[in-house]
């Protein structure tokens, strides 16, 4: 089991001066190394390859004393970013994609560094208090909110500048644990735009739209940005202000998800939902900023690895019909996306029309699928009912 935690940094003003220099050294290494390749390929056909330029590095330390200055295992992994770069555009290129040469990193594109852990950083106990050290850098105050667990051995360390805050990523790997026994009851999920979330039993998480309730200072903030001469400080200090509140969005949407995710998967066992991809609502024109606002995908790839935690099961099913099928005798009631309430004229049924999808998605896990539709005219319930031919 592999996972990383992520730890925030309090530095004094020389630490951080110092992070700084070291990030701006990562920095010009791999633009140097980036330049080497590019010129060996151009002029010799020769492609350097990351074990050429690791051998280099100890000759450019001798005379660079910015190179000297930062660890040479932190450098290694800093050419091995270079030659992941590398490697991928390759497979792009073979696979016919679009291939997207590796580019020059500047000031704002460039904000990590990477160490393998006890050489050149580490975790200290100093007085009972948790401190992170730092080559050249020395101790610094951590938020050490959650403890390595016992019998992890941490492998390897990120360093990362976020709109002026540094954060350590610390990644440890530990045997894989026995899943603890779950005896909650199952769920069945359906998600959206209207409600983020809808509950087969009737529970719904609405959406608290989190861009738009923040577009309003956005625009200000952007307009400011936008009459600010380009390479001034001032726009620098604007454009500042403009991602400092996108990131302040960014994370209320975390701690959101984050926070509902936990809760299901600590009171479900059985958690049902929807094998679909979401491409559609961003390539809609109507719905991308409400989907990338949602947050969807961020929101399964969290319940997956919550859920593996607790010892829940994530069941996905066929969307096909789960919001046209009456959860109840089965009965298919056609109904465009503007209609939000379920209307059975069959058995009466009147429920939400996210609630009654749910309710069939948790069907399908208990029950799995029913087969293919027989034809375009009659049409199969989640329990293999059959069904009125429609009109």
């Amino acid at each position: 089991m592999i996972r990383t935690y992520r730890y925030r940094l309090y530095p004094n003003r020389t630490q951080a001066w110092t992070l700084a220099r070291l990030l701006e050294t990562h920095r010009t290494i791999y633009n140097d190394a980036l330049t080497e390749r590019r010129e060996a390929w151009r002029q010799c056909r020769v492609s350097a390859s990351y074990k050429t330029q690791a051998g280099q590095l100890k000759a450019i330390r001798a005379f660079d004393e910015e190179a000297a200055f930062a660890n040479y295992s932190s450098l290694q992994h800093t050419l091995r970013r270079l030659d992941k770069a590398f490697a991928a555009f390759f497979r792009r290129v073979k696979a016919g994609q679009t291939p997207g040469y590796p580019r020059y990193k500047g000031r704002a594109r460039f904000d990590s560094f990477e160490y393998t852990y006890s050489d050149g950083c580490k975790l200290r106990d100093v007085d009972g208090k948790v401190r992170f050290y730092v080559q050249n850098a020395g101790l610094m105050r951590i938020k050490y909110h959650r403890p390595i667990p016992e019998g992890a051995t941490i492998k390897h360390v990120i360093i990362r500048r976020q709109l002026g805050k540094w954060y350590a990523y610390l990644m440890w790997e530990a045997e894989d644990a026995p899943a603890p026994v779950h005896n909650g009851p199952a769920v069945g999920i359906d998600v959206g735009l209207h409600h983020l979330l809808a509950l087969s039993d009737g529970t719904t998480v609405e959406n608290p739209r989190w861009l738009r309730h923040g577009l309003a200072d956005l625009r200000v903030a952007q307009r400011r940005l936008s009459r600010r001469k380009k390479g001034s400080n001032r726009r620098r200090k604007a454009a500042f202000q403009v991602a400092k509140r996108h990131g302040h969005i960014a994370n209320v949407r975390h701690d959101f998800w984050h926070k509902v995710t936990r809760t299901l998967a600590d009171t479900y066992s059985l958690i049902a939902l929807e094998d679909l991809s979401l491409a559609f609502m961003i390539q809609n024109e109507h719905l991308a900023l409400s989907a990338h606002d949602a947050a969807l995908g961020e929101f399964r790839q969290m319940l997956d690895y919550k859920a593996e935690y607790a010892g829940s099961q994530v069941v996905l099913v066929n969307p096909r019909n789960t919001s046209q099928v009456c959860s109840r005798c089965g009965s298919l009631v056609p109904k465009t996306l503007d209609v939000r309430v379920h209307s059975c004229p069959d058995c009466g049924l009147t429920i939400d029309r996210d609630v009654n999808a749910a309710l069939n998605i948790l069907t399908l896990a208990r029950t799995g699928p029913s087969g293919p539709n027989v034809s375009q005219q009659t049409e199969r319930a989640p329990k293999s009912r059959r069904l009125k031919a429609t009109e």
